[in-house]
């Protein structure tokens, strides 16, 4: 599935923080948490968190469920699925890149070794 850039710009502004990026690690490590949990190991309030929150959910990385009085946040998994898949067509470039220079350097070891036997 194509990726609009609009959820692309959105998902790398996610991540560009690291706050969210440990919230993220966090619900991937433990599961779902509330709001209150989440801003447990971080030295800001719980709506600084909720603000964060609001920008992974806006590119889709959370979700928050109902469980009776509770309001769980959930990592939502399948953006980063989708920006793993569009970096991975930068590295088959990358790759392609090095192979070529892998060619290169592989041709100049023959010039050398055979201008060594003259």
């Amino acid at each position: 599935m194509a990726l609009e850039a609009a959820e692309l710009d959105a998902t790398f502004h996610a991540l560009s923080d690291p706050t969210r990026r440990a919230i993220l690690a966090r619900l991937a490590q433990e599961g779902d948490v509330t709001v209150m949990e989440l801003a447990e190991p971080f030295a800001m309030s719980q709506p600084a968190i909720s603000k964060h929150l609001k920008v992974l959910e806006k590119a889709g990385l959370v979700s928050r469920g109902r469980d009776a009085q509770r309001r769980p946040v959930h990592l939502e998994a399948q953006p980063l699925a989708e920006v793993t898949d569009w970096l991975l067509g930068y590295r088959q470039f990358w790759q392609a890149q090095f192979d070529r220079l892998d060619d290169v350097l592989d041709q100049l070891q023959a010039l050398e070794k055979q201008a060594g036997k003259n």
